[in-house]
């Protein structure tokens, strides 16, 4: 098992910046894929972005060019660099950990990120 804990949601203004980090209880190093999601109200959770083992990232149309996902398996942690946030990018912001295999996944609390205009 792994317990994921997100960190450093919050209010910003639209244009901001913020930076969400995922700490893993164990090792990340031979998880299959990290990655965020994130849910609205009233709306279904969807993929923000993920990595592999081998850092190979895949993100939403959405948040391509201003998003950024790495991984640092030394610190057993995940980070989503979010760069000119709109209001849109309101939402609880989830950690995922897919260890492959047919294996069930895991999820953080997750964290709150709000962006006012």
């Amino acid at each position: 098992q792994v317990q994921l804990v997100e960190s450093g949601g919050g209010l910003v203004q639209a244009g901001g910046s913020l930076r969400l980090s995922c700490a893993a209880s164990r090792s990340i190093f031979t998880i299959s894929a990290m990655g965020w999601y994130r849910q609205a109200p009233g709306k279904q959770r969807e993929l923000v972005a993920s990595i592999t083992t081998s850092s190979r990232t895949n993100y939403a149309d959405s948040v391509k060019g201003r998003f950024t996902i790495s991984r640092d398996n030394a610190k057993n942690t995940v980070y989503l660099q979010m760069n000119s946030l709109k209001p849109e990018d309101t939402a609880v912001y989830y950690c995922n950990a897919d260890p492959g295999y047919g294996l069930v996944d895991y999820w953080g609390q997750g964290t709150q990120v709000t962006v006012s205009s």
